[in-house]
């Protein structure tokens, strides 16, 4: 049987890259100044950590002072070298701030990883339009920002990760903002792939699937808020449905060293990226059969601002379903009611 020239073209620049790839030399943390934005609490704390284990001097922003002083305590008692800096990302100025800051401090950076967003759960009913603007100034926009105050001081050298989402690549139902914030990231992420090759500067594209950070008592509700929260959580919280703080954190750390593209975190998300490239139609019709099995439109309307999920704890998002969930909740700061463990 003949092989189609395309296939030909596949299987040589498959080739190609994996030669390349190893080539590369994989970069060692130690002494290396990385900045991570939303690094207060959940997966950009847990990145942190081991950063700061591995001998990285860091620079850590969040818009929660309070949050970030207890965060880069924390950072400092495990012998961290490490700058806070409350910010906004989706602010420009500010974002161009907290980079000035970290040169300033300490002469160079090497890595930035955009890490801080937003998620609103609800039906589409629910979301009115600053639901959307905030998800694209925060997931979206954050990144830019932060991309271009740091871009000049990581030519020839440096690297950018942005954390975006398998929602980045597949539609969810009850996350749109998020959803198309990401998809936004996503595209912004592998432009500027291409274009900062020239520059020596290596972009890394993360997709992740579900984290179980303890991140979804901090995501924003609308809708039946307390029905939201509880598929929400339960999903966020199982091993099956989600994937590990730790394990997400140690996939993205080695593909920074290793100045990988592009990597999607989770067999789920995988299958997932790989049935949506070859059947996008049979996937948006699976997706609008989950739809159906989610709460339906009512409670908080389009006018009114979402809420933390920690606020509208419904019983059945308790005791084992939830177990796993709370757990990292408590160890990564992301619950107001019970300090880490």
């Amino acid at each position: 049987m003949r092989m189609g020239r395309g296939w030909l073209w596949a299987v040589g620049a498959a080739g190609l890259w994996t030669g390349l790839r190893r080539t590369w030399p994989a970069t060692s943390f130690a002494r290396k100044v990385i900045l991570v934005t939303g690094a207060s609490r959940g997966l950009g704390l847990v990145m942190a950590r081991r950063l700061v284990r591995e001998g990285a001097r860091l620079a850590i922003c969040a818009r929660d002072e309070g949050e970030l002083e207890r965060a880069r305590a924390e950072l400092a008692a495990m012998g961290g070298d490490v700058l806070a800096v409350s910010c906004d990302v989706s602010d420009a100025a500010q974002a161009a701030s907290f980079v000035a800051q970290a040169i300033d401090r300490f002469g160079r950076i090497d890595v930035l990883i955009n890490n801080a967003g937003i998620i609103q759960v609800g039906p589409l009913d629910s979301m009115g339009l600053h639901d959307f603007r905030e998800a694209m100034e925060i997931n979206y926009f954050g990144v830019v920002a932060t991309t271009l105050a740091a871009y000049p001081h990581l030519r020839g050298h440096g690297r950018i990760v942005n954390i975006c989402s398998i929602g980045g690549a597949v539609p969810i139902p009850h996350l749109l903002p998020y959803v198309g914030s990401k998809y936004a990231a996503v595209g912004f992420s592998e432009g500027l792939t291409a274009e900062a090759a020239r520059d020596g500067i290596r972009v890394t594209t993360i997709l992740p699937f579900v984290m179980r950070t303890g991140s979804h008592w901090n995501a924003r509700f609308k809708g039946r808020r307390d029905r939201e929260v509880a598929w929400f959580a339960i999903g966020a919280s199982l091993p099956v449905s989600s994937v590990s703080a730790e394990r997400a954190a140690r996939r993205i750390l080695r593909a920074i060293r290793n100045g990988e593209p592009y990597v999607t975190i989770g067999v789920v998300a995988k299958a997932m990226r790989v049935v949506h490239a070859l059947a996008p139609g049979l996937v948006t019709r699976a997706a609008s059969v989950v739809n159906r099995l989610l709460p339906q439109p009512g409670g908080a309307g389009a006018d009114e601002y979402a809420e933390p999920g920690w606020l509208h704890r419904p019983a059945v998002a308790t005791g084992p379903l939830t177990r796993l969930g709370d757990e990292a909740a408590r160890k990564n700061r992301e619950v107001p009611w019970a300090p880490p463990k």
